[in-house]
């Protein structure tokens, strides 16, 4: 297949190849007919500036090639940005109230006004909390009670300047706070330096409508990822946001609108930190953030188990705060469990368990091991997308949810833990689970 410029062939990238998309380089990624990726060179003639963020953009010819189009510009670029901040995660229930508005709508409006870079609203797809039936999140989208994530990233300052007026919002559910560095900007190579038992998990915040030329970028992210051996990623659509100050909501019937999305990956740090500056490259305004944490659990392996966690993340929590252990559990969709979703399984038998709390978010895109990138796209939702529960207790009981988990997911899933913080103000239960 020739470009439509006739500047010569497009190949297919073989794996560990080039970075997928960089400014100034003479190749660029382009979407063909058959929905594949492929690599060709780029023309001044053939691309044109996205209104979503920036980058180039392919038009399509009534045969369904590339049209040569205009030239776009390089993305803007700051300053690169590496700064200690605060992983910042609120739980509660979907009918929860802040007063006359809905808890989480009154978080997402506050995380706008104060300009944090990133807040995100997720609801859960299985999940229960103390006082709530396992299930409940299993309900359609607008019936029911589900469990709701809020999570917002942002300095440590600004996180201490937030902390009381949550509080309040969201009392007297949970709420978590967890150390991790944020890198925006022209973003750099970053090693958070790990033992044997850790790994680095990268978290990238973007919006569903944001295009590396006619890729959606989130996509395009986890090609990289996949293409450099990483072993999985998986990605979260937020039906409410908010981006230093610009609300982001998705829209059912307009392919997600401009929905927030997270794409998290877990892997070796050394191989993560090398690929940040390709990754940032693939954004206009990139914003991600880092963080060390233990492997539990990876591919049905036992690697450590979740109830000391090393260094730093054993010591005394500061005053005022206490220290509770969150366990991940990357699953599919399609795993089972006795016939059953291997996630609502686990979630089931914590609860009969007795461990406080657990909340499973379904992804939209991902990939594990040698399966390529997947998902569904609207109006479609796919079987084999992934599925992140997460589970948080007290060191004396995360083993017993360990336990339960291992026994649930034998040869597959990972699993992680890392140590949170939770404010200990009144109404704010520190043995609350999630």
């Amino acid at each position: 297949m020739r470009l439509a410029d006739g500047t010569g062939p497009t190949e297919a990238f073989p794996a560990g190849d080039e970075p997928l998309a960089a400014a100034g380089v003479g190749e660029v990624l382009w979407r063909q007919p058959d929905d594949a990726l492929a690599r060709g060179p780029r023309s001044p003639r053939t691309a044109v500036l996205s209104t979503a963020d920036g980058f180039c953009a392919l038009g399509a010819t009534e045969a369904g090639h590339a049209s040569p189009l205009a030239v776009a510009p390089r993305p803007d670029r700051s300053a690169a940005v590496d700064e200690d901040a605060v992983f910042f995660t609120s739980y509660f229930r979907e009918r929860h109230r802040a007063g006359a508005r809905s808890t989480g709508g009154a978080l997402i409006d506050l995380y706008g006004r104060r300009s944090v870079p990133a807040g995100v609203l997720l609801r859960a797809v299985e999940g229960y909390g103390p006082g709530q039936p396992a299930g409940a999140g299993r309900a359609l989208p607008l019936s029911g009670d589900p469990s709701v994530t809020a999570v917002a990233v942002d300095t440590a300052p600004r996180i201490d300047g937030l902390l009381d007026e949550v509080a309040g919002i969201v009392r007297p559910q949970l709420i978590t706070l967890e150390r991790v560095r944020l890198l925006s900007g022209e973003i750099t190579p970053v090693w958070l330096g790990e033992s044997p038992s850790e790994a680095t998990r990268l978290t990238i915040y973007c919006g569903h409508a944001d295009r590396v030329y006619q890729v959606p970028a989130f996509e395009a992210a986890c090609e990289l990822l996949y293409r450099r051996g990483v072993p999985g990623a998986t990605v979260l659509s937020g039906v409410d946001g908010s981006a230093g100050g610009r609300r982001h909501r998705a829209q059912f019937l307009r392919h997600g609108g401009d929905a927030p999305l997270m794409v998290i990956a877990v892997g070796s740090g050394e191989r993560i930190a090398m690929m940040l500056p390709d990754l940032g490259g693939l954004f206009r305004h990139p914003l991600m953030a880092v963080a060390k944490v233990r492997l539990c659990k990876r591919d049905g392996r036992a690697v450590s188990r979740p109830e000391t966690l090393p260094g730093a993340d054993a010591a005394a929590p500061p005053a005022g705060m206490a220290s509770q252990i969150r366990l991940t559990v990357y699953t599919s969709e399609a795993a089972r469990v006795h016939g059953e979703p291997a996630h609502r399984a686990i979630v089931r038998r914590l609860r009969s368990a007795g461990v406080g709390g657990a909340t499973s978010q379904r992804g939209t895109w991902g990939f594990h091991g040698e399966h390529a990138p997947h998902g569904g796209h609207f109006p479609r939702h796919g079987h084999h997308v992934p599925v992140v529960t997460t589970v948080i207790d007290r060191a004396e009981r995360i083993g017993v949810a360990f336990d339960v988990i291992d026994a649930l997911t034998p040869g597959r899933g990972l699993v992680t833990a890392e140590t949170v913080l939770t404010p200990r103000p009144a109404g704010v239960r520190a043995d609350q689970g999630s």
